[in-house]
């Protein structure tokens, strides 16, 4: 079968639709936000071919499964097996990094166990592994030459640098016949040592058997006593190792007796110059410097094995921040300078706060700020060396607390640290709110211990070639492939093969800027997807219904045609991919574009056009086709906005020099839409994001944090407030609706509370809440449907069979506003509440907003957890606008045009337009070329990603950034302006 036909798709909003969607082939699924693209791409192509797979599970397996509701469709014919790839983050875990997520990681562990060389953490020198023969080849090679009567001692160490009395050790040995034994460098007759003789516990000790002492004579021995010299000395390696588990010290005497000459060896990989006082410092802090084989677990900061110890592989350490600590410095401590104190005592803090000013000789009424250097240092860390041993301290006799007390106190970071070791979960909470990661001290970042850390291949180390990015790591494992001698090809040569295949299909959909050992959790939603994008690649599946959603976030133009060849690549593979789209190049590579609409909500559901690209062009309904054949276009502003340096007021931000910040300064001129351009990963979100509205923050005091990265931040005085306005869901529950988010509910509640029925039967605005008990339908709960568990089948949603899907009990629907009930209220869409509450000047200017940013086909009452990124962020625009903010707010948003069509980025921008109109800021970042063609002024930034970004390449109007050869984004802004 040469198509995917779709038969009479109801779900969400599509109406009947019946479709045939050619295999083997990119195909584009366009339209306006909420037309129902993702309805008949997710929700019910991909929906039913994970069903369908996981329908031939036996029973047993299914119950460990997801279950997933039968879409809402007549019929699919010619589906294959199906893998989405969509929009979510990877992984929220700590532990996942770009090399995990990608599996390069486990093929470098493979390379580094089979093929790298261990080097002595502390010195450096190459590791080696001696089985007994080899040792004792090699003493008397190196020691048994000709004319020489060489003294030599043979040592177990048993126990190495570490603390302990050993009592109980000692007189083992004793009882297994051991005469001599060395502690600590002195060798003793365990017969002249008492029994019970107990060493000292604070100090570390060496205790080594003396296993042998024997005689290498030169050549001139025959043949047969020479073998009996070497089997003297083997038997001794052998009992050594095998009492030391796996290690042997050989000391070389001169005629005196005195040492000349020490050999530590092992069967492990081991240093062979250990001994000394650095080695055996570092054998105390971190055990031996050995390893019983070089497996790919020790590479793995997810193994015991592996794992730094002291952050457990995590690569950093969570620690108290004073600044956290200290909320409000500008308080005193009883007005509430550090909350975290009146959370934990409760009604014990008063007399905790009083008993502290006491000891410290401190005002009631002065502020932390104003505190003596010496005395805040006191009290927060303490004040002595000596460690106080307490449990969680009772309070009484408070007055003598001495935790935090003057010459002789813990301290409270350190108490706040062990009431989070040793707390409830709630006090943890708490205090790990008050908690700022810092790189692990010990392992530097790299999150391995020592000795992994140490292992190198072609002079690299692992955590040194995870911190390179993905183009300069493809870069290095290409040149180690090439350089490889016959003794590395057998065992290096296909991991190398199958890293550099991996790291060849990163480099291909636009993120060479990315390093290996990036956290997942940091990436943004269009890096997470195009990482899944290449691993689909690299497992060379065909066969396969590929269902994307927007690949194309976050993607400079630049790179679009990097993306566009992987699709196409996936295709060619024998795939078939459908892409939910709507990026202009994207649309045009396209081998078959299906539009749906003809706009949204109730108004689409509906193909309107379905072909090659020319068809959709043809289509005179087609809202796609009119932008693509260039008859509509967004409006560009006659008139900028004028920038007139010594004129305009600028927001400044001086030596940022965060990740790959260059030491930047850059001017965001007010008053002014602005756009940040750039590649991904040139440092846009770092210097926006990271940098600028955390220092606006504090330097408006809307945080006590300051931020690090830069060196000031000046032009702030006349802006009042900052506000971020990001794609984040606006609520998880149906609960949620766009009429409570907005606060549209109060308003309504407050109507229907006023009319006449409501007055007679005395109910006021709660009885209009299905929130809440009274009067709401108490059989769901407010929900309108029901759900029930089937077991291995999946949950089942049914209407409210009280209420039938209304919400509320019969009672309160019998209050009416224009023949609506609260619960028609609710069903309506914006525009149709339009008509219904033009009267009602209040509700009617929010609705009217709502229209006005593209959401009129909303209805009041759809759960905020079914909104797109897009449909929430203008959303948020929209409370924005209802709020009529007083003077000058910097508004920053984060690629609004996510999931927006053209004719909706132009709802986008008319919003915007209004929100500068009315005095304020408007701060964009951005890859939409038409939106930055509308903008006032355009920073940015590259050249390149990753390390060849950070700079600011070009700013000024569009026109100016169309023209600076310089800039990536000019050729491209060019086609629009």
């Amino acid at each position: 079968m040469d198509f995917i036909r779709i038969m009479d798709a109801n779900t969400h909003n599509l109406q009947q639709v019946s479709v045939d969607i050619p295999r083997n082939k990119l195909v584009v699924m366009t339209g306006v936000s909420g037309s129902g693209k993702s309805s008949l791409a997710f929700d019910t192509l991909f929906a039913e071919g994970q069903r369908r797979y996981l329908e031939r599970l036996n029973t047993y397996a299914r119950q460990f499964m997801p279950q997933n509701d039968r879409p809402d469709v007549g019929s699919i014919e010619g589906l294959s097996p199906t893998v989405a790839i969509q929009q979510k983050t990877v992984h929220a875990s700590p532990r996942s990094t770009v090399g995990t997520v990608t599996e390069i990681l486990d093929y470098l562990r493979v390379l580094y166990a089979r093929a790298g060389t261990a080097h002595c953490p502390v010195c450096q020198t190459a590791m080696q592994s001696q089985s007994p023969q080899q040792v004792a080849d090699a003493v008397l090679h190196r020691w048994g030459k000709e004319g020489m009567n060489t003294k030599l001692q043979v040592f177990s160490p048993v126990i190495r640098g570490r603390k302990g009395t050993y009592n109980t050790l000692l007189d083992q040995w004793r009882k297994e016949g051991i005469s001599r034994v060395r502690i600590d460098g002195t060798i003793h007759l365990l017969e002249d040592l008492p029994e019970g003789h107990r060493l000292s516990r604070q100090h570390a000790h060496t205790l080594e058997i003396v296993v042998d002492r024997l005689v290498l004579k030169g050549s001139e021995l025959d043949a047969e006593a020479a073998e009996k010299t070497r089997q003297r000395l083997l038997d001794a390696v052998q009992k050594a190792m095998t009492q030391s588990d796996g290690f042997v010290t050989l000391e070389k005497l001169n005629d005196d007796l005195t040492p000349a000459d020490v050999w530590h060896c092992s069967r492990h990989l081991a240093c062979p110059f250990e001994g000394n006082e650095e080695h055996d410092a570092y054998i105390q802090l971190h055990g031996d410097i050995a390893a019983d084989e070089m497996a790919p677990r020790l590479f793995s900061f997810n193994s015991p094995y592996g794992a730094c110890t002291a952050c457990d592989g995590l690569g950093v350490k969570w620690q108290l921040d004073a600044d956290r600590v200290v909320a409000y410095p500008q308080r005193a401590l009883e007005s509430g300078a550090i909350p975290i104190i009146g959370r934990l005592l409760g009604r014990y803090a008063e007399t905790f706060i009083g008993s502290v000013l006491k000891q410290h000789g401190i005002k009631k009424q002065t502020p932390w700020e104003e505190w003596p250097a010496t005395k805040a240092n006191a009290f927060l860390f303490g004040s002595t060396k000596t460690p106080i041993d307490r449990k969680t301290p009772s309070l009484e006799g408070v007055d003598e607390w001495p935790l935090f007390g003057g010459s002789d106190s813990e301290g409270l970071l350190p108490f706040l640290q062990r009431r989070a070791d040793e707390g409830s979960d709630t006090d943890c909470r708490l205090i790990e709110s008050l908690m700022t990661p810092t790189v692990c001290a010990e392992c530097h970042g790299d999150r391995l211990k020592p000795l992994p850390r140490s292992v190198s291949f072609m002079s690299t180390t692992l955590p040194t070639f995870c911190r390179q990015s993905v183009t300069h790591a493809l870069a290095t494992a290409q040149r180690w492939r090439s350089e490889l001698v016959p003794s590395q090809q057998l065992i290096a040569y296909q991991p190398l093969v199958e890293v550099e295949k991996r790291l060849q299909f990163l480099h291909s959909v636009g993120l060479g800027y990315l390093t290996l050992d990036r956290r997942a959790g940091t990436l943004s939603g269009g890096e997470a997807q195009r990482i899944r994008l290449a691993s689909q690649l690299g497992a060379g599946l065909c066969g396969v219904l590929y269902v994307l959603d927007e690949p194309s976030i976050g993607l400079h133009a630049h790179n679009t045609t990097q993306l566009i060849e992987t699709l196409q690549q996936l295709r060619d593979q024998g795939n078939s991919v459908v892409v939910v789209e709507h990026d202009e190049d994207t649309i045009r590579a396209a081998d078959w574009v299906i539009d749906l609409g003809p706009l949204a909500g109730r108004l689409g559901g509906h193909i309107v056009a379905e072909g090659p690209v020319k068809s959709i062009e043809d289509e005179a309904t087609s809202l796609t086709g009119q932008y693509l054949k260039g008859s509509k276009r967004l409006p560009i502003p006659k008139q900028r906005r004028p920038v007139v340096k010594g004129e305009t007021p600028m927001l400044t931000v001086l030596g940022a020099t965060r990740h790959n910040l260059k030491n930047l300064t850059v001017s965001v001129p007010l008053g002014t839409f602005t756009a940040v351009t750039g590649l991904s990963g040139s440092g846009k979100s770092t210097l926006i994001m990271d940098i600028l509205v955390p220092a606006l923050r504090h330097a408006l005091k809307e945080s006590h944090l300051p931020p690090d990265g830069y060196e000031n931040l000046t032009g702030f005085e006349s802006l009042t407030s900052v506000v971020e306005v990001d794609q984040s869901p606006i609520g998880r529950t149906p609960r949620s609706t766009p009429s409570t988010y907005l606060g549209l509910m109060d308003d309504l509640r407050l109507l229907f509370s006023s009319l006449e029925r409501s007055q007679i039967n005395g109910w006021g605005p709660g009885r209009f809440s299905f929130n809440t008990r009274g009067g709401r339908c108490e059989t769901c709960k407010g929900l309108g449907a029901e759900t029930i568990a089937l077991g291995i089948l999946p949950d089942a949603q049914t209407t409210c069979g009280t209420c039938l899907g209304k919400r509320y009990n019969a009672d309160t629907l019998t209050v009416t506003y224009n023949s609506h009930t609260i619960a028609d209220v609710l069903a309506l869409t914006v525009d149709e509440a339009l008509v219904v509450f033009e009267a009602q000047t209040k509700i009617h200017r929010q609705l009217l907003v709502l229209a006005d940013v593209g959401l009129g086909y909303l209805t009041l009452g759809q759960a905020a957890n079914t909104l797109s990124g897009g449909e929430a962020q203008r959303l948020k625009l929209a409370s924005e606008l209802v709020q009529q903010r007083r003077g000058n707010v910097l508004y920053v948003l984060d690629e609004p045009t996510v999931g927006l069509h053209w004719e909706d980025v132009g709802h986008l921008l008319t919003v915007i337009q209004r929100l500068v109109e009315a005095g304020h800021t408007v701060l964009v970042i951005e890859h939409h070329l038409e939106l930055i063609a509308a903008a006032d002024w355009v920073m940015d930034l590259g050249p390149g990603a990753g390390e060849a970004g950070g700079e600011l390449v070009a700013q000024g109007p569009p026109e100016v950034i169309a023209q600076s050869p310089q800039s990536l984004t000019g050729p491209y802004l060019g086609r629009y302006l």
